[in-house]
């Protein structure tokens, strides 16, 4: 059973940082896309970065450009999105995603795996 588990989401201060981790089981990731995703309430999903499989390429929303780091550790299977600069606007649930090619984009059909989500909330 493949599973995908967020961490490191929390409440900040506007200007602060987090660190999100997605740690992948069940399933190798290292030959796919890996990416994240958020919603926010009364809001549509929205897609943040993606990461290639083996790293090379990453891409992001145009709102997340500059701020957000999207990385990954093979080795480990985990995923990492460093956040800097958050804003109110920021505030969403953050969804950690598996993908089934090697790279991915800002279409959720990319991915097949979608983890639970973690709670983001900058305060202004």
């Amino acid at each position: 059973q493949v599973q995908l588990v967020e961490s490191g989401g929390g409440l900040v201060q506007a200007g602060g940082s987090l660190r999100l981790s997605c740690a992948a089981s069940g399933r190798t990731f290292s030959s796919y896309a890996m990416g994240w995703f958020r919603q926010a309430p009364g809001k549509e999903r929205e897609f943040v970065a993606t990461i290639s499989w083996n790293g090379g390429l990453t891409y992001y929303a145009e709102a997340m450009k500059g701020r957000f780091t999207i990385s990954r550790d093979n080795a480990k299977n985990t995923m990492y999105l460093q956040m800097n600069s958050l804003k109110p606007e920021d505030t969403a649930v953050y969804y950690c995603v598996g993908g089934v090619v090697r790279v991915g984009g800002s279409d959720p059909g990319f991915y097949r795996y979608w983890g639970q989500g973690t709670q983001v909330t900058v305060s202004s």
